[in-house]
């Protein structure tokens, strides 16, 4: 008998495969980064159908496999905007973190991260979504060892929020903090 695992997610990346089933990318709160395959999600009598969109937040079981994981449920927790502005914004993001997670690890600081991002950017007009990506980037490289707090002198990277007032102390350091982003981003060599 296979143990199923409740855990919160990220879908960062979806792709068909073969006539109703999907291989998910997804970005877990207790296994990190995890390649799931779920079935006949694509049919219309699909309950998990609209809850594994890409960039979506869901609460997910998942079962581990023979060949993998495979999605046994999911619950929606948040959609997507419906601003093509803050879902191309998130999806930058999640490009740039699976291009740089290695694979499954719990990592909690990066999980909250790209979750209060998610719920930043999936709320409402979202006009501070640049800084709210280059915060978001910043503590993806600060949470994956490519960046130093100490490095740029603020508390940016004490917690994982996004309010205004740490979007405004992100904009007093901007130029230093997209600095510093871009320099571990060309020593990462991926």
């Amino acid at each position: 008998m296979y143990k199923k695992y409740h855990t919160d997610a990220l879908v960062l990346k979806s792709r068909e495969h073969g006539e109703a089933d999907r291989v998910l990318v997804l970005y877990t709160k207790d296994f990190g980064l995890v390649w799931a395959r779920s079935s006949a999600v694509r049919t219309e009598a699909s309950r998990m159908r609209y809850s594994l969109q890409n960039y979506t937040r869901a609460n997910v079981s998942l079962v581990r496999g023979k060949r993998g994981w495979r999605v046994a449920g999911a619950i929606s927790l948040q959609g997507g905007s419906d601003k093509i502005e803050c879902i191309s914004t998130f999806a930058r993001i999640a490009e740039l973190a699976m291009r740089l997670v290695a694979g499954e690890e719990e990592n909690p600081y990066l999980f909250a991260a790209l979750a209060e991002a998610h719920n930043a950017l999936m709320q409402g007009d979202c006009p501070e979504r640049a800084t709210i990506e280059v915060v978001c980037v910043a503590r993806v490289l600060y949470a994956l060892g490519y960046l130093s707090a100490d490095a740029l002198g603020t508390a940016l990277f004490t917690h994982t929020a996004y309010a205004s007032e740490h979007l405004h102390e992100a904009e007093a350091v901007r130029e230093e903090l997209l600095s510093q982003i871009n320099r571990a981003i060309s020593e990462t060599h991926l």
